[in-house]
């Protein structure tokens, strides 16, 4: 049965067309850049991607099933244990709820290899949100319960293996995720705002600034990289503690990536600077540094994000190699890079590929990073809208 709308035809298809286009008209930038982010299927699923990532990193304790100092002795490089929902017992039939089956390990008297086999007699019940070890949530407040770990704290769950040290491999990529990626973030951050403001500087004022600046740039560009971490390896004592060694490595990648985003932003401000805007704006009594920061850096917002999603797996990935050559972070931390170290060794690598899950982590989040940025550049397109 068709209904009618009193209408002809076509005329609602128009008043439909029409509607929309006031909407258009009439939203903000903001509004407009969401309709066209949400456009791009990939870009979605990825943002989902790093929030959750957002989430594991504030709530890193709590997600993690054990802490980030547990060893078990007892189960070094043993497999992953698969989550099941109920099994079979030979009397009673189907026994429901959430478990993983133990293991029997057996060692080989002349390779002493262990090799671990499992155990279904051997029932180990999962839950969520139980005790375990104790940690600070927000590095605040005193508490025990984590997402989801054994029913009986002690008890052997390990959803993802472990480690050739007997850690947990999942709760040490929880762990490893968030110090990965805030170097990442962080780096980008304090290299955006250099760059931006050094090439901001450089393009709109020319002259003898600009020739300073340009000098200082070829010079951060001509020391090459891989001697400057080599020296910078041999000059921290090896006894300095992870958080400091964090910093100095942040701080140092930051350095390093800034330069290239600051010629861009000094190109696209030598072009605009002689634009009718920007006279506009000084002859409307606006400063210089109005000017720069809220005219002409704006207009060009889409390239900048775009190199902003570049530079933050970038980033990622140039921490992860130099903490996997073992001139980066170095345990006690811990992240991909660490991480990846026993990867690097055939003889671990043959008995344990799980060992290689971090690198998928680190796949899965240089991905995320660039199809969320392709989303947010084309959606922040001004031409497009």
């Amino acid at each position: 049965m068709t209904l009618k709308t009193g209408l002809p035809d076509g005329e609602g298809a128009d008043a439909s067309d029409a509607k929309g286009n006031v909407e258009r008209a009439t939203a903000s930038q903001r509004t407009l850049v969401w309709w066209a982010f949400k456009k791009h299927k990939l870009a979605v699923v990825s943002a989902w991607i790093l929030i959750a990532m957002l989430v594991v990193i504030v709530l890193t304790e709590f997600v993690a099933p054990y802490g980030a100092r547990h060893r078990d002795s007892e189960y070094t490089t043993a497999p992953p244990q698969v989550l099941k929902l109920w099994d079979t017992d030979g009397e009673d039939g189907f026994r429901w709820g959430l478990h993983v089956d133990g293991h029997v390990s057996e060692q080989d008297p002349r390779s002493l290899r262990i090799t671990y086999e499992p155990d279904p007699d051997d029932r180990v019940e999962v839950g969520f949100f139980v005790k375990g070890d104790e940690y600070r949530l927000f590095g605040l407040i005193p508490w025990d319960r984590h997402l989801i770990g054994p029913k009986h704290h002690g008890d052997p769950m390990y959803l993802l293996g472990t480690t050739t040290d007997g850690q947990d491999l999942f709760s040490q990529i929880v762990y490893a995720t968030r110090v990965s990626a805030s170097v990442g973030i962080i780096g980008v951050l304090l290299a955006f705002a250099l760059g931006i403001a050094l090439g901001a500087v450089s393009g709109y004022f020319g002259g003898w600034i600009d020739n300073i600046i340009q000098r200082l740039i070829e010079l951060f560009m001509a020391v090459p990289s891989i001697p400057l971490w080599l020296g910078i390896a041999a000059a921290l004592p090896p006894h300095m503690g992870p958080v400091t060694r964090y910093f100095i490595i942040t701080t140092i990648l930051a350095l390093v990536a800034w330069t290239g985003l600051a010629r861009e932003v000094r190109g696209r401000f030598l072009a605009l600077r002689s634009e009718e805007f920007v006279t506009s704006a000084l002859l409307d009594g606006s400063g210089h540094g109005r000017v720069m920061f809220r005219h002409m850096l704006p207009s060009f917002s889409s390239h900048i994000i775009a190199a902003l999603s570049l530079s933050i797996p970038s980033m990622i990935l140039a921490e992860t190699s130099l903490s996997w050559l073992g001139l980066g972070l170095r345990p006690p931390a811990v992240s991909w890079g660490v991480q990846l170290q026993d990867a690097s060794k055939w003889s671990v690598l043959s008995n344990a590929p799980w060992l290689l899950i971090p690198g998928l982590c680190v796949v899965i989040a240089v991905l995320a990073f660039n199809f969320v940025g392709d989303g947010l550049r084309d959606a922040a397109d001004p031409y497009k809208h």
